[in-house]
């Protein structure tokens, strides 16, 4: 997969069968979208193409309400990973600003769908809009398909145990610790991608070091505080892992500066170099953790690790 930042760099593309959205999560839903723009282009010898935005339109738009405390199920490191495992051939990441959020729906289109990407298909989700005051959709595109020479397909609404699969909804299960059923509806394991350094004292004082997973991009959406078992990928090995997510109990813990995510590697003695490690969450174990007593901390991390080791993953 190509990674473009902004139309200026995607040149020279063959049939583009574009797409376009935010795709936080890179969910099940996304991925029908994606697999039917890879299948056209193949069936047309053309090139698959997504165009998402950077920063999110809501944190542009409204930075004091609705993107004021909006969080991501992924930072853009993690979404270029998610994506790159999809077969998409084309990244298209575009810098969203006030000025470029004034282009119309029909500018977006011709100025930028046609005249830049010379796209042959576009691809929208059930329900999508876009251009501004999001006035763009489906039928707008119908209207204009033949005058412009593409073609356009709509994907249905993608359902998963009779609830809509959405962003929000795998945020919603995210926040409330409920990781296997975002991994359900992700259809893939939710991951955190961060640089690894030294972990606090509070864990290594009760026998179980740990590596700090340091968090590059505020805004990053993580499962509230207790233990998860997981799994640590790092230089293309796996590792099975105990997470552990706790907050700074003097401050607001609401907000991603006050938490911490800190990861002790089970069977594993050796020294861990700096870099990038990418982190697969599979259950949650424990609610909460006891940062402060010692004595229950040593004991919940004892019981974390022996439910994790019974874990067949």
């Amino acid at each position: 997969m190509l990674v473009h930042y902004g139309f200026e760099e995607a040149k020279n593309i063959n049939n583009a069968v574009v797409t376009t959205g935010s795709f936080d999560g890179v969910h099940i839903g996304h991925k029908t979208i994606i697999n039917r723009i890879n299948e056209i282009a193949k069936s047309i010898g053309g090139e698959s193409v997504l165009i998402t935005f950077y920063p999110h339109p809501r944190k542009v738009l409204y930075p004091e309400t609705q993107g004021k405390d909006l969080m991501f199920i992924n930072s853009q490191k993690e979404k270029i990973e998610l994506l790159g495992k999809t077969g998409l051939d084309h990244l298209v990441i575009v810098n969203f600003t006030l000025e470029f959020s004034r282009v119309s729906s029909q500018e977006f289109i011709r100025n930028f769908l046609v005249a830049k990407l010379n796209a042959k298909y576009i691809v929208v989700g059930f329900n999508h809009h876009f251009g501004h005051n999001r006035e763009g959709d489906y039928g707008y595109l119908y209207k204009l398909k033949e005058e412009l020479g593409f073609n356009v397909e709509e994907i249905p609404e993608q359902d998963i145990q009779h609830e809509t699969v959405s962003s929000t909804t795998i945020r919603r299960a995210i926040k409330e610790g409920r990781v296997q059923r975002a991994n359900a509806y992700l259809d893939h394991k939710y991951i955190i991608i961060g640089s690894l350094g030294k972990g606090t004292h509070h864990f290594t004082n009760v026998g179980f070091p740990t590596l700090n997973i340091q968090i590059e991009e505020v805004g990053k959406l993580i499962p509230p505080t207790g233990i998860y078992a997981t799994s640590l990928e790092w230089n293309n090995l796996n590792y099975k892992a105990m997470l552990v997510v706790w907050a700074d109990e003097e401050n607001d813990i609401s907000h991603l500066q006050n938490q911490f995510v800190e990861i002790h590697i089970l069977d594993f003695d050796n020294q861990f170099p700096d870099g990038d490690a990418t982190i697969y969450f599979q259950k949650q174990i424990s609610v909460g953790i006891n940062i402060n007593n010692p004595s229950k901390l040593k004991h919940q991390l004892s019981q974390g690790q022996k439910a994790i080791d019974e874990l067949i993953y």
